[in-house]
């Protein structure tokens, strides 16, 4: 019993140290990028370049992990590899498409109906049912975070179409991120370690067509300076904990609880943006904002409601046994050696 208790904390201490790396680096790795991007930063203005560069440096530490020996190598089919990297590659490219053709607020709104999305998409693919309580939550994380982002809205044909794609693909990554760990036994990190070379490939080959389209201008255009080196440099180092982190936390989690606690980036970034930036804080932001943590917090207890129903229908897995069992069982093997010494014995 203490040994179950004792695994129970160190799992909550994995989940909360997850959570905590996933926040802070993509927390970081915003406001680096808002430096580096930002007209009055270094006007690196090649986001999926960008990106490009992000996979090159996970993959190469993946690289240097597997020659060590600091974590093993499972084989995981190329064509579920390529499959999942385009996918990956096509939600890049359609955020950054729907962002640039997009109103702010409507971007904003797209962002927020991944949650919706992904909840059918596993209720779809995988059967999942979600209970009262965590839909109820769902939505009011949705209404806070609606509340304190989005402003104008404004739409148009491809702007939508780009829209729906991102928001598809995105989805569609962040199951099967889950459901390739679970179905070749591997690792959050060895898997990210498989797909980030095809990805990096991909995004440095077709990355500066696709600026190019944005923004109109090639990155061999423009002058690299020291500060932006560093920049581009934190910049990868953070995304290669924010890729590990994600990977863990859908793994441990799911890709819905994956959305909704991910908010709680917004929040950190709007708040940091406030004191770091000196953007506008509004009431209107104030309160969405706590509406969205409330709505998080409430969430985290449905979620934690549903498990112990479903622990209290079904208390243990078909693999598992109760401790009474486990008991029998070990009064039972010691009746068995006392067997075994008695005859040893009558031998003698």
């Amino acid at each position: 019993m203490e040994k179950a208790d004792s695994e129970k904390k160190a799992s909550a201490v994995s989940d909360v140290g997850a959570w905590a790396m996933n926040v802070t680096s993509s927390v970081g790795i915003i406001m680096a990028n808002k430096q580096l991007m930002s007209s009055s930063g270094f006007g690196f203005s090649f986001a999926t370049t960008l990106t490009g560069f992000h996979f090159a440096f996970t993959a190469l530490v993946g690289l240097v992990s597997n020659a060590t020996g600091l974590s093993a190598s499972k084989h995981v089919p190329l064509w579920e590899l390529l499959w999942f990297s385009i996918v990956a590659n096509i939600s890049i490219a359609a955020m950054n498409f729907s962002l640039m053709l997009n109103s702010v607020g409507f971007y904003q709104i797209s962002k927020l109906s991944m949650i919706p999305v992904v909840c059918v998409m596993e209720w779809v693919l995988h059967s999942k049912h979600y209970s009262r309580e965590v839909k109820a939550s769902v939505m009011v994380v949705v209404v806070g975070v609606g509340i304190c982002t989005v402003t104008d809205v404004k739409v148009n044909a491809k702007g939508f179409v780009c829209a729906c794609t991102a928001v598809f693909s995105t989805s569609l990554q962040q199951i099967s991120i889950g459901s390739l760990q679970k179905k070749y036994s591997v690792g959050s990190f060895e898997l990210l370690s498989k797909t980030a070379p095809i990805q990096a490939i991909s995004l440095l080959i077709f990355g500066p067509f696709v600026d190019y389209f944005l923004s109109g201008k090639f990155i061999s255009t423009y002058k690299m300076s020291y500060g932006a080196i560093l920049c581009i440099l934190l910049s990868c180092a953070l995304a290669v904990f924010c890729n590990i982190s994600q990977y863990l936390c859908i793994g441990r989690f799911s890709a819905t609880s994956f959305q909704v606690l991910g908010h709680m980036k917004t929040v950190c970034v709007l708040t940091l943006g406030w004191l770091l930036f000196d953007s506008e804080m509004t009431f209107k932001n104030v309160a969405g904002m706590i509406l969205a943590v409330v709505g998080m917090v409430i969430y985290s207890w449905a979620v934690e409601l549903e498990k112990q129903r479903k622990s209290k229908v079904t208390p243990h897995g078909k693999n598992s046994m109760t401790e009474d069992e486990i008991r029998l069982l070990k009064e039972g093997i010691e009746h068995m050696n006392l067997k075994d010494m008695e005859l040893g014995d009558n031998k003698a």
